[in-house]
């Protein structure tokens, strides 16, 4: 039997209920004005010196450095590693493009990996599988991709194990999950090199920027040359090597430190949102939540759920459609990218021989609205819309 879309109709359009909007709290507005009186505009200055001493003070990492986005943050760690035309790099399936782009900005070729179950993230017996495969063919990747997706850590401790043993580098995308932590330790700090985004939509924002985190300073002391575009120590405009314009403006790193100091409250307000969502949805057969690993703290930057529609009645695309009819953003779970034309002929390692997580994920899997300035009221009418749906669905495949 075919289910028809369940049909909610509002007398009046609600307001616009976002998936992750930023949050402003006000404090930013101190720190921007510092800036201004002290007349540090550009992409350097005593805020982004500032901002990454407290970065590098909240992750426990040796050194930061604050770059205009996340993707050059991997690009930079990438190129550290060495990586070049005709290498290979390692790369997480389930995430967002821009963690695989820089591998073909250096003229590298990605090998993807699928998740596990226990995570959503990067699979270390896939992991193990590939590198295995690989070192016996002579042609081992330079480089690994680890992403942390929607705000939890992967299993890092097998990761880090079998990278160290092929000799490849580390490199961990912490784009959504600064304020997670593994086994204690920050997300982000597990590989050689980690990076944050501070994209609109995450945890904390400046707009637009990111940041490259490690213990090895030499490297991030290179990266910081590299950054700004490469000048030699001269008195005139010198360059023996290509370099970026990467560098994070005086001003964005100003709101950057307002927003680091709420952190450990936007972490919080985003758990209990998530919390909500479980606890309001537990009675509705069919839905799974994005589980959270022991020994694990996930920032639940993104709330995510799986709906199984022989059971629930209506599947992923269904509520997604119910979400938007009633004003409200919600998204499907990356789609993975080696599904992605620009990667079809990219190299994959499932799971099992059978069986894509990621696959799996993608085609039952569903981000509800998580920002931290998300209000009750609104996060009840979230909940609302969905049982609502499920209820219609499932009259319809009951009837």
């Amino acid at each position: 039997m075919s289910i028809r879309q369940p049909s909610i109709k509002p007398t009046v359009m609600q307001p616009r209920i976002l998936l992750s909007p930023p949050h402003i709290s006000g404090r930013e507005q101190t720190y921007v004005e510092e800036a201004f009186q002290s007349g540090w505009i550009a992409p350097i200055g005593p805020q982004v010196d500032a901002f990454e001493r407290e970065m590098a003070a909240y992750t426990g990492s040796k050194g930061a450095l604050a770059l205009s986005s996340g993707t050059a943050a991997i690009h930079l760690a990438l190129r550290l590693a060495g990586v070049s035309q005709g290498d290979y790099v390692i790369c997480s399936t389930l995430t967002f493009v821009a963690s695989a782009n820089p591998i073909l900005y250096l003229g590298a070729t990605p090998v993807f990996i699928d998740s596990e179950p226990e995570t959503w993230n990067m699979c270390p017996r896939a992991f193990q599988r590939a590198c295995r495969e690989w070192a016996y063919k002579g042609r081992l990747p330079k480089a690994a991709i680890v992403v942390n997706l929607y705000g939890q850590s992967a299993d890092m401790e097998p990761i880090v194990e079998i990278a160290n043993h092929y000799g490849i580098t580390l490199i961990e995308d912490a784009a959504e999950s600064l304020g997670a932590f593994y086994h204690g330790k920050a997300s982000g700090t597990w590989g050689r090199f980690g990076i944050y985004s501070f994209n609109g939509n995450k945890i904390i924002t400046t707009s637009g920027g990111g940041m490259l985190v490690s213990d090895d300073t030499d490297a991030l002391e290179q990266a910081r040359f590299l950054s700004t575009q490469a000048r030699d120590t001269a008195p005139h405009y010198q360059h023996s090597e290509m370099g970026y314009n990467y560098r994070l403006s005086n001003l964005l790193a100003a709101i950057g430190r307002g927003q680091l100091e709420l952190l450990e409250e936007r972490v919080e307000r985003r758990r209990q949102i998530s919390q909500t969502y479980m606890d309001r949805l537990a009675s509705i057969p069919g839905l799974q939540f994005m589980p959270e690993a022991p020994n694990c703290r996930s920032t639940r930057w993104l709330s995510a759920l799986t709906i199984d529609e022989e059971v629930a009645g209506v599947n992923a695309n269904q509520l997604l459609a119910s979400l938007e009819h009633n004003n409200i953003e919600a998204r499907p779970v990356w789609k993975p990218l080696h599904r992605q034309p620009l990667f079809a002929n990219s190299t994959y390692y499932p799971y099992l021989k059978e069986y894509s997580v990621a696959d799996q994920l993608f085609s039952t899997g569903i981000c509800l609205p998580s920002g931290s300035s998300l209000s009750d009221e609104d996060l009840g009418r979230v909940v609302d819309t969905i049982e609502t749906c499920i209820q219609n669905g499932r009259t319809v495949l009951n009837s």
